[in-house]
Formats: structure tokens, sequence, C-alpha cells
């Protein structure tokens, strides 16, 4: 039996693990694939941005936090998986040289009324640097068994879909619009993206490694019924298509002559759902709606657009969204 069990947590409780270190070439590295924006990848170029310097993609982080959970706690345990994250915040940057550790604090427990083999424990998540300064921060609830309880019933395996090439590229229409042109309302297609089961089992291994995500035989015997990606693999891919997105507006806003308005970072997202497991072979097409928009009062030459944002498979069936938002230069200020 795992060490621990939905019934081992306990409200109020807190505790504190973990010592990653973090380095430039790893923050590159990942920021290559999923975040290639230049703070996140050009240590020189990063120093004309927004934040002034390299950092970490806050997916990147996401996903360190994810590592620090599943090896001290979720690895000996009953969990179930995740339904989703209420919120992240990034709080401050995190950098080439971080030594980075988490707080795990319980905010309550709920037994499921309609599994009893199972419970929900909802957490608050900190990672935190070698100052002790809170970096990030993270609320959701995760699932787990109950001790003594047949919480290992294996689900069922997906249905087959269409192949990748079932999606036709998304059309690159007009260019990156100013802060003051964006359109509430509007629908952007990002595209899609294939995983396969090489892909998922890579970026499990670096930063989700429970066996539903790092083994296909294990995976088949649980709930999930097959291999599935890490949420945050879902998410990572989202934001890799929404940068590969507006750099190409950028480029069509450059070749009409005009300067294309820059991007900053983002604070922090909310009500994350991942809907459906995400398995070996799924295509997940990605969208996203601008919602609102506003001034910031702290950098007058920057707006925050809002967005919600979703991916659907190749079976038409919503499995992730969530509610995010971006930091945007103005063109007229005052």
């Amino acid at each position: 039996m795992p060490r621990l069990a939905f019934d081992d947590f306990t409200a109020g409780a807190t505790t504190t693990y973990g010592d990653l270190a973090v380095d430039e070439a790893g923050i590159i590295a990942f920021a290559t694939t999923f975040d290639p924006q230049i703070f996140h990848v050009d240590p020189v170029g990063a120093k004309d941005t927004f934040v002034g310097e390299l950092i970490a993609s806050g997916w990147h982080s996401c996903s360190l936090l994810m590592r620090l959970l599943a090896e001290h706690t979720l690895l000996d345990s009953t969990s179930m998986g995740a339904p989703g994250v209420e919120e992240v915040r990034w709080l401050r940057p995190v950098r080439p040289g971080d030594r980075l550790h988490a707080r795990q604090t319980v905010l309550e427990t709920k037994a499921s009324r309609s599994r009893p083999e199972m419970g929900l424990v909802r957490f608050r998540f900190e990672l935190l640097n070698q100052a002790g300064e809170p970096v990030m921060e993270q609320t959701n609830w995760i699932m787990f068994g109950r001790r003594g309880a047949d919480w290992q019933k294996s689900g069922t395996a997906p249905r087959p879909g269409p192949a990748a090439a079932a999606f036709p590229p998304p059309s690159l229409d007009g260019a990156l619009p100013a802060f003051e042109d964006v359109a509430v309302g509007t629908v952007t297609d990002l595209g899609a993206t294939h995983f396969t089961a090489e892909d998922i089992l890579a970026f499990a291994r670096a930063f989700d490694p429970q066996p539903f995500h790092t083994d296909p035989e294990a995976a088949a015997k649980s709930h999930f019924g097959a291999l599935c990606a890490s949420g945050w693999h879902t998410g990572a891919a989202w934001m890799q298509r929404m940068v590969d997105h507006r750099q190409a507006l950028t480029r069509a806003a450059e070749a009409q002559g005009r300067p294309a308005p820059r991007l900053g970072p983002s604070p922090g997202f909310t009500d994350l759902r991942w809907l459906k497991p995400v398995y070996a072979g799924d295509t997940i097409r990605y969208s996203s709606t601008i919602v609102d928009k506003r001034a910031t009062r702290s950098r007058p030459d920057w707006g925050l657009v809002f967005n919600e944002n979703r991916g659907v498979n190749q079976r038409g069936e919503e499995v992730f969204r969530f509610r995010g938002c971006v930091f945007w230069e103005r063109q007229e200020v005052g």
C-alpha cells in the first residue's frame, strides 16, 4: 500500500520539501520547445524587454513544481490525478542560479459521494526560491484513493480517432494588433499539436513521473485505461501554439512596414480544467478568445489582455480550458 492515501491528509497540515537547481540551459531548453519568447530564450535580447532579463517560462515553473510534488508526495500515494487548477499566480521571476523548494498546505478534504473509493484534497502550493521568497502560488484539488478501498480500477481505453492530418493548419490573416485595436470577442485558431507516446514519456519523465504518464503497462491498469499526457504537457503545448501564432503575426506586421507591439509575460491564470485525458495518438486543436482588456496603473505603457483558451481533440471533445492574460504594449498613452 502506498505511504499516503486520502485518509492521511488533514486540513491545516503544512510541509516543505525539495531542492531543485535551475540553470540557464534548462530555462532555454524548455522555452525553446514550449515558450520561445525572447525573454525566455535569449539572455542578450531579454535585456530590452518588459522583464529586462532572462527568466523561466511560467509553464516551466508549473512543471518544476509538479516534479517536486510528484517526488515528495504523489509517487508514494494513491494519487488519481487532478481535475484542474483554480489559480496560478507567478509572483517573481525564476532566474538562472535559483534553487527552488515547495511548501504544501492542505486547505480542505472532501470525500466523494459518487465514488466512495476516493476523495479530493484541496492544496495551496508555493514554489519558493533560495531566499524563501514565493515565486509562484498554485491552488488546486487532487484526487486520492481511500485506504483499503479498490481505487485502482482499470478504466476504458480511448476510442481511436482520425490521424493528425485531419486538422488543416490555422489561417494567419492580418497582423498582431496594437493594444488599442485588440477586439474583445475575437476568436483565434492556434493550430494543433499531435501527442505521440514518445513526447508524452519524455515530458513526464522530466516533470510529472506518475505511472499513468510514464509506464504504458501501469497506465493500462489505471483508471485512465491507457498512457496519457501530463496536464502540464497539455498546457505547455497550448503555449507553444500561442507563441508560434503571435510570432507569425509579428512577422506579418513587420512585412507591412509597421512596428508590431511587444508582448510581455503573464501574471498567472485561473479556472484551468483538464476535462478529458489526452492519450498517446491524440491531436489537440487549440483556440483563444479575447474576453477583456484594460490599461494598467503600475505600467502605463502596457495593458492587460484577457483570454479564454481551450483545446479540442480529434473526436470533437473538449479536453482543456483556462482563463489567462498577458501584458500587451500600448501605443497611445495618456
